[in-house]
């Protein structure tokens, strides 16, 4: 095991955020992660685990073992008439494995391509878009259970699935994602309810032209983190009830909003912004994207301060402009590698 001094995160998390921690190391097998997880009770020092980067907001110095978790590798598990049930590395690359899937004939998670980070992260936050969620096609999550100090498997059922949440944001410190296990189908249930999309899509009705118009559009969209670091859409969509919307809509007729089944209403969280004059504004070296008010944008060599004084003010003014309080979706640290609230 390397576990290298003072390392420098800057070029993994996707906001390009200068932040150095105090140990590193990368694992690239469960024995490597056991191995880890042993060096840092010895040291005493905490755990943060570092998947892609992209869903993440780091202090400048964090006192803490951060292990990077690149354990690869894409395994058949099962097929039968209508699916097949593969594993995957919690290190894969989590659009080359939606790319993968595709030109394997392996169907279902072809709206969530172009989504930034690794495998293992994506139960986490439970990833979603377009009208598709990827809690839906996992069936086990398999992990290293820090409390019980032994390997083990959650159903999806047992993750306790639902929007940008599961049970491993509830208890962030206990698991540690080695390969998530998904069910994918042999034929193509397309979902194509959102409408850019159906339009872009229009009469070619495969998973392949899904696929590439999902890619299209978000490229069209959002900034490319190596030109404009960035962490993707930086706020949830909130979930309001049915009267708080119609108490909005009635003064904000075109908002967007998608029902949901419990009777609240999904809002569009980039048009709240847009509307409260924040797509393209900068607030010093931190601002939200011009061609997607939902995305906030690194400048120029942003400090996580920099970052929270600009989301804090987006967050203000809408709820100034509409009474709803937006959240953020990325994660946030504090300098002993622990989660941290976001606080008003």
């Amino acid at each position: 095991m390397n576990v290298q001094k003072q390392f420098q995160l800057k070029p993994y998390n996707t906001l390009s955020l200068d932040a150095v921690g105090s140990d590193y190391v990368e694992v690239d097998t469960t024995e490597d992660l056991v191995d880890a997880l042993n060096y840092a009770k010895a040291q005493q020092l905490n755990v943060l685990i570092l998947s892609g980067g992209s869903n993440m907001l780091l202090p400048e110095q964090i006192q803490a073992l951060v292990v990077h978790m690149n354990i690869q590798g894409i395994e058949l598990l099962h097929e039968d008439q209508d699916s097949y049930t593969i594993r995957v590395g919690a290190g894969q690359n989590w659009h080359a494995f939606v790319l993968w899937t595709t030109a394997q004939k392996m169907y279902g998670l072809q709206n969530l391509a172009l989504i930034p980070g690794l495998v293992g992260a994506s139960p986490v936050q439970n990833i979603g878009a377009y009208g598709v969620e990827v809690g839906e096609f996992i069936e086990t999550v398999e992990v290293y259970d820090r409390e019980q100090q032994c390997l083990s498997q959650i159903s999806a059922q047992d993750c306790a699935f639902s929007y940008r949440h599961s049970i491993f944001k509830d208890d962030p410190n206990r698991y540690v994602i080695t390969h998530v296990v998904f069910k994918l189908l042999k034929k193509a249930d397309l979902k194509i309810s959102y409408g850019d999309l159906k339009a872009a899509v229009g009469d070619e009705l495969t998973p392949e032209n899904l696929q590439q118009q999902v890619i299209n559009i978000r490229q069209s969209k959002l900034p490319d983190p190596k030109q404009y670091p960035n962490a993707g859409s930086f706020f949830k969509n909130p979930i309001i009830q049915l009267t708080e919307y119609e108490q909005i809509s009635s003064q904000f007729p075109t908002l967007p909003h998608y029902p949901q089944a419990d009777g609240s209403v999904k809002i569009a969280a980039g048009w709240l912004i847009d509307q409260a004059g924040w797509k393209g504004k900068q607030l010093g070296s931190v601002g939200m994207f011009q061609k997607q008010a939902l995305v906030l944008v690194n400048y120029a060599d942003a400090k996580l301060q920099d970052v929270q004084a600009t989301y804090r003010a987006v967050q203000q003014d809408v709820v100034q402009k509409f009474n709803v309080l937006l959240e953020p979706e990325p994660v946030l640290f504090d300098s002993t590698g622990l989660i941290q609230p976001h606080s008003q």
